[in-house]
């Protein structure tokens, strides 16, 4: 909603913004409001803060409702033509530190419409380096986790990055701060059941699975217990893990669910990345979900171990993303110069 003003001014040609009035209480619900997940998902609206985010955002397309500002030259710093379209407020700096969520506020605040990744024109550096690698995070629950790992994801190149429902929504703004702007450079498609996943994926994709748990190590080597999810193993033996055969049996889940497909295991460095390839992360403290276990192993995907010193809980969630996508990247660019006798990234 536009706030109310008390005097209209011009931040250059055709460009105009309006003074709101110092401590107007009213301004600061409709940015609180804007914070809250009800408002994102009853309005289609998201809050950024930041020079860089709100730039990124406009550049890649998205739709800016509100700007509050404390300077001129925060505008003069924005795509112009962009900014024209939002009703622009010109509020002191005091307020925007009450409302900021930054240890550094930067004097700048932006309701935009939920961006759609369909209408979304990403950065021509990041479609050329783009790999067919995609990302799916199932049950991450942590602001934190999940930003980071978007931002893992757009500098490994991925293609897409699916996250299911019962994971956090990736605009909250702690995510949306940890993400340092990786929303805004490849297509994030949140809120999927599993069975619309399929649908998002390329037709002959493996899915793997990045876990902790070993079901193929021997007895001796038996993971350490710890934070299940996309994280890592503590064999005693690295060559205790063995990869099973891809119909292997299947388990009944801990809760008595349906059953679950055990899947061949290998460790995360071993060949696996093949073109396309799809890498789910589980959260830390849900781990890996019976449907992505399922979706794995309809599609011939593996489990992969990363190996830790014994005794070590298994990594965050985010790191455990970080290792897999690169190794992946590698993978994946070390085919492509096989084949084609020189290394480049392929063009989606």
């Amino acid at each position: 909603p536009a706030p109310p003003a008390v005097e209209r001014s011009a931040a250059g040609p055709g460009l105009w913004y309006e003074k709101a009035a110092p401590g107007d209480r009213r301004l600061g619900k409709v940015v609180t409001i804007a914070k809250s997940k009800k408002f994102r998902d009853n309005h289609g609206k998201v809050l950024l803060e930041g020079h860089r985010l709100i730039k990124d955002a406009l550049e890649a397309g998205a739709v800016p409702q509100t700007l509050f500002f404390s300077t001129v030259g925060h505008l003069k710093e924005l795509p112009e033509a962009e900014i024209k379209r939002a009703n622009l407020v010109k509020v002191k700096f005091e307020d925007i530190k009450i409302w900021s969520d930054l240890v550094t506020p930067q004097g700048l605040l932006g309701i935009f419409s939920k961006p759609d990744h369909a209408k979304m024109s990403y950065p021509a550096a990041q479609l050329t380096n783009s790999l067919p690698l995609l990302l799916i995070c199932d049950n991450i629950r942590d602001p934190g986790n999940l930003g980071t790992i978007l931002r893992s994801a757009a500098g490994a190149g991925c293609e897409k990055v699916l996250i299911t429902k019962g994971c956090v929504d990736p605009w909250e703004p702690k995510v949306l701060r940890a993400g340092m702007g990786a929303h805004f450079r490849l297509p994030i498609v949140a809120n999927l059941d599993w069975e619309s996943v399929p649908s998002n994926l390329p037709a002959g994709i493996q899915v793997c699975v990045a876990d902790n748990k070993d079901p193929g190590a021997q007895a001796e080597a038996t993971s350490m217990p710890g934070e299940a999810g996309g994280a890592g193993s503590a064999p005693g033996n690295p060559k205790a893990v063995k990869p099973r055969p891809k119909a292997a049996p299947e388990h009944e889940d801990e809760e008595g669910g349906a059953a679950i497909p055990e899947l061949a295991t290998q460790y995360y460095y071993e060949d696996w990345a093949r073109t396309p390839v799809a890498v789910v992360i589980g959260g830390e403290t849900h781990g890996l979900s019976a449907d992505a276990l399922q979706l794995a192993a309809s599609s011939g995907g593996r489990r992969l171990v990363i190996p830790v010193v014994p005794g070590v809980d298994s990594l965050n969630a985010a790191i455990a993303a970080g290792i897999v996508l690169f190794e992946a990247k590698r993978q994946l660019l070390q085919g492509h110069k096989r084949e084609d006798g020189r290394q480049k990234f392929p063009v989606v």
